[in-house]
């Protein structure tokens, strides 16, 4: 037989003995060492939530979920700044944002970022310089400043052509038009004919070479501040949204206006001022995205569970705004895939409409973002496409937008600091699809790679959401992830000295897997209030392994019928009778573990559940003990049955069912015995066994040992191949998943608690990962995995905190 655990092997297994001064007893949930360690837990929990730095954290978060900052934009305000007033075309319509362009340039005579002044944002600090330099010129002030810039502009003008530093978007557009524009002021720029010649002939041929197209024309209008050259109205208002902006965009709306004077656009423009007073972000709104990305943010480093009432109103907010099609998340591709992921994912439901456009290539490509090439919205769209994959649309954008990410890989210039963050988020969406990631994996490469906190982004021009979020959310995550290692430590040690006082490692014949029993549970239920869950979930996980290899190749006939009828005749007032050794070992921890779990599920549940747990064992020994008789002799059972049997013999009812009566909700009777229930169970089962089943088919085959692969080839009609076969049971597995899925994200007729549902998907997550490889995973790699969830703290260089 082959269980979950054969995934794990690793030859004598990953030994972990700590001696304690304090013994924990076999049974009981009420042991000294368990007494003990809940009042450290407490003692621990205490210190962190009065720890007045880290409450300080927390509530700079909250306040950035109620209330985004987004940096100023120079470049912006410059183009708000150019706007006549209606009344004189001599005088600016926002005097106020010329006041703030004169009071805010840097020392070094640039204006724009000034946060990680780096080489690659160059191209970026001239466009905005010289924005600032058209507006300062055009209203005939600032003679200092415009003299300061454009010395600053002559120091960087290398900058300008070198194709190492990125671009804003537009910049081949709007640069060169702004030079152009500096020319009709009198104003000479600093870089030299042949630069400027170049700069316009590429312009030129950009607009004129390619054939048009719906993206070319959205990206025409977007930098309409750089061309001046439409003059439809018609072809603009395409455009417009109902707060009367183009695109969001302050500047794109500031030229608009002060070519056609639109009433909507001054509706814009007044509006943005009366918000920010005399400077402006380069987008707005831009709440929605904001506030999704910093849950995002908590929900990949592990401490959403700490704002989970804010999370939870900003989503129902979020929710409003997409029943009622708000342009903000609908007419923007990265907001509407992640707005449609996370309220996916918390239980909304979300129809796939708006992204139906986009389930094609050629949906993005007619996009502005698609013109673009906006690589982030494209792994939004590809994250999306995992979280609900019953659309058959769905399946079509994941097609579609993984291949798109891996071309870019294939060819990714690292021109920029946030260049490289995108990249590291590409690769590990690549590498670590969500049905196959787990959890605290996941926390920990975020926390050590600092992608997922980076909050610059370049458009036009770059901006950054909220100020200073970075270090706040890490140095929070990793004092959160640190925290709960050391409550996993703890446990270990538990577990450890558990195997030894009831005599496992006597049993010659099991594998040693507490290690990697105990991992899959804390790398999916990490949290400090699911410590009776995981410590159920990795018991369950060693004596599954244990009463295996008993059924395979330990235990006789006579033995395997004893230990049966001691768990089906469940009689504690007398003394067992046991045929052998090997079988009171076996019993007595498996009575004293069922009754131990089930006075702690007692205490969660408010009923008796032991009887519940009893059944699920007896049914996993009953359907052991005939697969050991299909063996012994020799029988070919048909697939179908096989089936019917192998996905309990796949050994995760007492790993998964008895942690769901420990995770916190109440689970009723009738609940446990619904259709829904058991058919999470069979799903996570008969994917996992398939799974494991083409993972073993050629050992088994050379042991003499059917499973699903060779019964398959077995019965089959139609004379497949065995790689045809190997496929098809793929794909089963594949559905299965898909199936477990859509179940556990249902909400509107279950009747099962979704945090109990979720132990099921992550289940099925854990075996995802470890079948992802053709050869399953090594034994480094486990060891590696292993060690990084329970011993190895994360640190973190200060440097990585700024």
């Amino acid at each position: 037989m082959m269980t979950p655990h054969d995934a794990f092997s690793v030859g004598s297994g990953f030994s972990m003995s700590i001696s304690s001064s304090t013994n924990l007893r076999s049974s009981g949930c009420s042991s000294p060492i368990s007494a003990t360690f809940e009042r450290r837990l407490e003692a621990v929990d205490h210190t962190r939530r009065n720890n007045v730095s880290f409450e300080q954290t927390k509530e700079k978060i909250r306040k950035m979920l109620d209330k985004v900052e987004l940096s100023v934009s120079a470049y912006d305000t410059s183009w708000v700044a150019m706007v006549p007033s209606p009344s004189s075309q001599n005088a600016p319509l926002f005097p106020q944002c010329v006041n703030w362009l004169l009071e805010n340039q840097h020392e070094d005579g640039s204006w724009g970022v000034n946060y990680h002044k780096h080489q690659s944002l160059n191209k970026d600090m001239l466009s905005s310089t010289l924005a600032c330099i058209l507006a300062l010129k055009k209203w005939g002030t600032g003679e200092r400043q415009i003299s300061k810039g454009l010395q600053f502009i002559e120091l960087n003008s290398a900058s300008v052509t070198d194709e190492t530093i990125e671009k804003p978007a537009g910049f081949d557009i709007i640069f060169p038009g702004m030079i152009e524009y500096a020319r009709d002021l009198n104003l000479v720029i600093p870089l030299g004919s042949e630069v400027v010649d170049a700069l316009i002939q590429k312009r030129d041929l950009d607009l004129t070479s390619e054939s048009f197209s719906k993206g070319k024309e959205a990206f025409l209008v977007y930098v309409l501040e750089g061309t001046r050259k439409i003059k439809d109205w018609d072809l603009i208002v395409k455009y417009q949204r109902k707060n009367g902006s183009l695109f969001d965009s302050p500047a794109t709306t500031a030229a608009a206006f002060t070519q056609f004077r639109n009433d909507g656009c001054l509706r814009y423009l007044s509006s943005l001022l009366q918000k920010f007073e005399a400077a402006v972000p380069t987008v707005y709104p831009f709440d929605q995205y904001a506030r999704l990305s910093i849950i995002d943010t908590l929900e990949s480093l592990g401490i959403d569970r700490d704002f989970k009432n804010e999370i939870r109103s900003t989503l129902d907010e979020t929710y409003r705004c997409w029943l009622r099609g708000d342009e903000e998340i609908c007419l923007d591709l990265a907001t509407c895939a992640l707005a449609f992921r996370l309220l996916h994912s918390h239980g909304h439901d979300v129809s796939y409409d708006p992204l139906k456009p986009f389930a094609e290539e050629s949906g993005f490509s007619d996009t502005l973002e698609g013109y673009l090439k906006n690589t982030t919205s494209v792994l939004e769209l590809f994250k999306a496409s995992q979280s609900y994959p019953h659309e058959s649309a769905l399946k079509e954008q994941c097609s579609w937008t993984k291949q798109y990410l891996e071309m870019e890989l294939s060819n990714w210039p690292i021109t920029s600091v946030q260049e490289e963050y995108l990249k590291k988020k590409v690769e590990d969406a690549l590498s670590f699809p969500s049905y196959a990631s787990l959890e605290r994996l996941d926390h920990r490469r975020n926390l050590l790679s600092g992608s997922c906190v980076e909050s610059t982004r370049v458009m036009k021009t770059s901006y950054r959401f909220p100020n200073d979020f970075s270090s706040d959310i890490l140095k929070l995550a990793v004092g959160d992830f640190n925290f709960c290692q050391s409550i996993h430590g703890e446990e270990m040690k538990r577990l450890d000295r558990w195997i030894v006082e009831n005599r496992l490692q006597e049993l010659k014949f099991a594998r040693q897997k507490l290690a990697y029993c105990y991992f899959s549970g804390a790398a999916t239920l990490f949290s400090p209030e699911l410590s009776d869950a995981r410590i159920s979930w990795a018991k369950g996980g060693v004596l599954t392994t244990v009463v295996d290899d008993f059924f395979d190749v330990g235990g006789s006939k006579e033995e395997m019928e004893n230990l049966i009828d001691l768990v089906e005749k469940w009689d504690l007032d007398s003394v067992p009778d046991y045929c052998s050794e090997q079988v009171k070992i076996i019993f007595s921890v498996l009575r004293d573990t069922i009754l131990e779990t089930g006075e702690k599920a007692f205490i969660y549940q408010g009923r008796t559940v032991t009887h519940h747990i009893v059944k699920i064992w007896l049914d996993l020994l009953k359907s052991m003990l005939r697969e050991a008789e299909w063996s012994s002799d020799k029988l070919t059972p048909s697939l179908e049955d096989y089936m019917e049997n192998a996905y309990i013999s796949f050994a995760l009812g007492p790993i998964v069912l008895p942690a769901t009566y420990l995770i916190g909700p109440p689970l009723a009777e009738k609940t446990v015995e619904s259709s829904e229930y058991n058919q999470l169970y069979k799903l996570m089962s008969t994917m996992g066994r398939l799974l494991n089943d083409v993972q073993g088919f050629k050992r088994e085959s050379a042991e003499g040992k059917l499973n699903a692969v060779s019964l398959h080839m077995i019965h089959q009609q139609d004379n497949r191949s065995k790689d045809e076969v190997v496929e098809s049971i793929k794909d089963i597995a594949e559905r299965n998943r898909r199936e477990l899925q859509k179940l556990v994200l249902e909400e509107k007729r279950s009747v099962v608690p979704r945090e109990c549902k979720e132990a099921f998907l992550k289940m099925s997550k854990v075996l995802n990962l470890f079948y992802r490889k053709d050869d399953g995973f090594t034994s480094n790699d486990l060891m590696t995995v292993v060690k990084s969830v329970i011993y190895e703290p994360v640190t973190l260089q200060d440097e990585s905190l700024t």
